[in-house]
């Protein structure tokens, strides 16, 4: 299938490694340019040159809870690009622990990163897309059911996928689309992280690769040709959705 990817041109958060870069990538192999986002340029930095360099990605050091980032990443696509046709919306996962242990600066703090942060970004990046445009948020299962000892995240994905689908009404009238992307356990260093703090970090992976139905953590290229595609022109009459990418994990129909 043709995505019709072919010099289009996205903006991309949190991209430097994990789901966001896997998406740099499948946007990339089919044809696409990106200007992605970290915090850290050396990071930036490696993630561009592995993407081909100049001609193919363009990076910023930038952070998602700074009011300037949005318009930085538009600025800097149309300045190398000359146009903008949509976003990833990526951010870390916030610190792990119930909703009731972690400390009120650890809520502030990752609210305004992960939900106002995002909010933000789409709103500013919505503003600058034309008709055929898309976004997607990068969520959570944790979106549609709370995910164990991460009580941050099962405070802030469902609310961030109310945003998206709100926002989806509202754009689509100019042609605009917003999905919700609910990753599940996908092998990123954030979930090495989390099997690593574990008594038992192999038994731990073990017990989760049991409940997901395909027996398996998840790729992290296999997130990336799903957003590829939902931010493609191949999805054009795909918004206002949550689509997970679990391995079959989520029990809901």
């Amino acid at each position: 299938m043709d995505l019709g990817l072919t010099d289009r041109v996205y903006v991309l958060t949190g991209a430097s490694r994990g789901l966001g870069f896997a998406t740099a990538q499948c946007l990339v192999a089919d044809g696409a340019r990106v200007v992605l986002s970290a915090r850290r340029a050396d990071a930036v930095e490696a993630a561009v040159a592995e993407l081909g360099g100049s001609d193919r990605a363009v990076g910023v050091t930038a952070d998602l809870a700074d009011p300037a980032t949005p318009e930085r990443l538009l600025t800097t696509a149309q300045h190398h690009f000359g146009r903008v046709d949509g976003a990833l919306v990526s951010v870390g996962g916030p610190p792990t622990g119930s909703a009731a242990s972690v400390d009120d600066e650890q809520w502030r703090q990752s609210f305004e990163t992960v939900f106002l942060g995002s909010v933000r970004t789409v709103r500013t990046v919505a503003a600058a897309l034309p008709d055929g445009g898309a976004i997607a948020l990068v969520l959570s299962t944790s979106a549609r059911g709370p995910v164990p000892g991460l009580g941050i995240s099962n405070g802030l994905r469902p609310g961030l996928a109310g945003v998206a689908k709100d926002v989806a009404d509202e754009y689509g009238p100019r042609g605009v689309r917003v999905v919700g992307l609910l990753p599940g356990r996908i092998l990123t260093d954030r979930n090495r992280e989390l099997f690593a703090a574990s008594d038992d970090p192999d038994r731990a992976r073990t017990e989760v690769e049991a409940a997901i139905p395909l027996r398996r953590i998840g790729d992290p290229a296999e997130f990336g040709r799903v957003a590829a595609f939902v931010l493609s022109p191949a999805a054009s009459y795909l918004t206002g959705v949550t689509v997970p990418v679990d391995g079959g994990a989520l029990r809901g129909l």
